[in-house]
């Protein structure tokens, strides 16, 4: 993607497929396969929607996340991901009602974001944040449990890659804050459950 907007990606991924269902394969043709950032950011703000009440979710976005954070580490100049990932599906209806609900949080933070912070998004910190972001969707699955919990730590990953993705650090700094914030509230519900 040449620009670095919320909303024009939220375009690429209402055009994505053409069928009565949407598949993984689809958000990555909607996305190109040499843009990771967008692809990660995708898929959090999938679960940012209400879509994350859908059972099995959570945990197929976060291995999905997984392996295409990896591959950014890596930096691996095309995305792959196995086949039974990306023939994964969700209808087309409810995929466009996502959309939907994204598209005014979208367009609130595409107005307030500008390069700023730059020291966050490059350098080693761009790799610490990468690693960061590949250390929240672990703890989806377990999250699933509880509807809609894993939207917080969906939109946490969906800060911090926006903020990679414009070169934008507050974005970033706030992503942590939330991370911060989950880690903070599971440490206390296990010391509260022993």
């Amino acid at each position: 993607m040449s620009d670095a907007k919320l909303t024009l990606l939220l375009d690429r991924l209402e055009d994505a497929g053409d069928g009565d269902t949407v598949s993984v394969q689809d958000i990555l043709d909607a996305t190109g396969d040499r843009s990771i950032m967008p692809v990660v950011l995708a898929i959090a703000l999938i679960l940012v929607s209400p879509l994350s009440g859908i059972p099995g979710l959570p945990t197929l976005s976060a291995i999905v996340v997984l392996l295409v954070m990896g591959q950014a580490v890596f930096r691996r100049q095309h995305l792959w991901l196995p086949g039974f990932l990306c023939n994964r599906q969700i209808s087309r209806d409810r995929f466009a009602g996502a959309i939907r609900w994204m598209r005014r949080p979208a367009a609130w933070i595409d107005r307030h974001s500008h390069p700023r912070l730059r020291v966050l998004t490059v350098g080693p910190l761009r790799w610490l944040t990468l690693l960061v972001c590949m250390c929240v969707p672990l703890v989806w699955p377990f999250l699933e449990l509880l509807p809609f919990v894993t939207s917080f730590g969906a939109g946490a990953l969906a800060l911090m890659t926006f903020g990679l993705f414009t070169r934008d650090g507050l974005y970033v700094l706030w992503g942590y804050s939330v991370v911060g914030c989950m880690a903070g509230a599971i440490a206390w519900l296990v010391q509260a459950g022993t």
